[in-house]
């Protein structure tokens, strides 16, 4: 088994976070990793990516020319990105910030109103978590479990009260790729 994951965004969306959340998740499951990410000199609001690399063998390279699942958050990361899935491959679009028109019709694509979904929870920061909910879901990689999990170990405790609200994105997000 071999999953490489392309996440993009910019600054503040919490895109690295998400690709250490895999990682770490992934690592937990007994699994390797790698975890690149890429980010312009912009303290907030240039782009941000990471490429994730899950597999039960060797990693090799840690990049991926065409990953076969991208999570894109916002329209600069899909005019900038967006031709690098494979055809086939499976894209999770926010769609509270992507247009369809930019949409390509090659790939199998879950639309998530992440910044909406955030919004009705209220907590804004928990946008990533709705997206990484439905690559879950739509990729059986690793589970929202696995991902929540995560999370927890990674956020220091006096953060945990947040937990709620970032489990409840896991959730809705893999809700919306079960619709799909």
């Amino acid at each position: 088994m071999r999953e490489e994951v392309f996440l993009g965004g910019i600054g503040g969306q919490g895109v690295l976070l998400s690709g250490q959340m895999l990682g770490r998740a992934a690592m937990d499951q007994g699994l390797n990793v790698s975890w690149f990410p890429i980010y312009s000199p912009e303290v907030r609001g240039g782009y941000t990516t990471c490429t994730v690399v899950i597999t039960d063998g060797r990693v090799g390279s840690p990049l991926a020319e065409h990953p076969a699942a991208m999570i894109m958050m916002d329209p600069m990361a899909m005019r900038l990105f967006g031709d690098r899935a494979p055809e086939g491959g499976l894209m999770v679009l926010n769609s509270s910030l992507i247009d369809p028109g930019m949409a390509r019709d090659d790939v199998r694509i879950i639309w998530v109103p992440a910044n909406e979904i955030a919004a009705d929870i209220g907590n804004d920061r928990t946008v990533n978590m709705a997206m990484l909910g439905a690559w879950a879901e739509a990729t059986g990689t690793l589970t929202i479990d696995a991902i929540g999990a995560s999370l927890r170990r990674m956020l220091p405790e006096r953060h945990h009260r947040h937990m709620p609200a970032n489990e409840a994105a896991l959730s809705r997000g893999a809700e919306h790729a079960r619709q799909t």
